[in-house]
């Protein structure tokens, strides 16, 4: 597997729509920047959030997720709770070619304000706005900036395309749309 130039990512994004929208350089006066970098695309986060709150005392359950563990903001800054949680979204759309495999690394400026980004990879024909997961390793309050950049996408090509893909196996958050929450399908029979 190699990892993938700005070159080929703004090829597959213009021919290919594999991000849209697509921004062809890094904005970075005045925010957190965004856009085609060397090896990667830094991505904007969305101004939906789901911000986990106790309120309910809710168990977290990835089998039978209960929708009172969060509360719903669409905001320009989400503030993430001391020690806490957070959903968003990105504002760009994926398409990830038969042949590739996408990770995510959040971005070195939130990172050193103790916010962690998580995102599983984006396999081979997923595609969809990407539900973004925030921790807030900090005893304090922390904000995340909507319509700025909060992570890193890192393109990387296998030595042929896979047999299988995401969309063959009609993964189960194939073509989300907004921040979409666990879910299990159900056992057939």
């Amino acid at each position: 597997m190699s990892v993938l130039s700005d070159c080929w990512i703004r090829e597959a994004a213009q021919k290919h729509l594999m991000i849209d929208p697509f921004v062809e350089k890094q904005i970075n006066r005045g925010m957190i920047s965004y856009g085609l970098s060397s090896f990667g695309y830094d991505a904007r986060v969305a101004n939906e959030f789901k911000i986990f709150t106790n309120l309910d005392s809710a168990i977290i359950d990835p089998k039978q997720f209960d929708e009172n563990s969060f509360v719903n903001r669409v905001t320009d800054v989400c503030i993430i709770p001391p020690n806490s949680f957070a959903l968003g979204r990105t504002v760009e759309y994926f398409r990830i070619p038969r042949d590739v495999l996408v990770i995510c690394l959040g971005k070195s400026t939130y990172a050193r304000c103790g916010i962690i980004v998580n995102v599983t990879p984006l396999e081979p024909e997923w595609e969809g706005y990407v539900t973004l997961e925030f921790s807030n390793t900090t005893p304090l309050p922390a904000k995340i900036y909507a319509g700025e950049g909060i992570c890193q996408f890192l393109f990387l090509k296998g030595d042929k395309p896979c047999e299988i893909s995401y969309k063959d196996r009609n993964g189960k958050y194939m073509k989300q749309e907004g921040v979409t929450l666990p879910h299990v399908l159900a056992v057939d029979g």
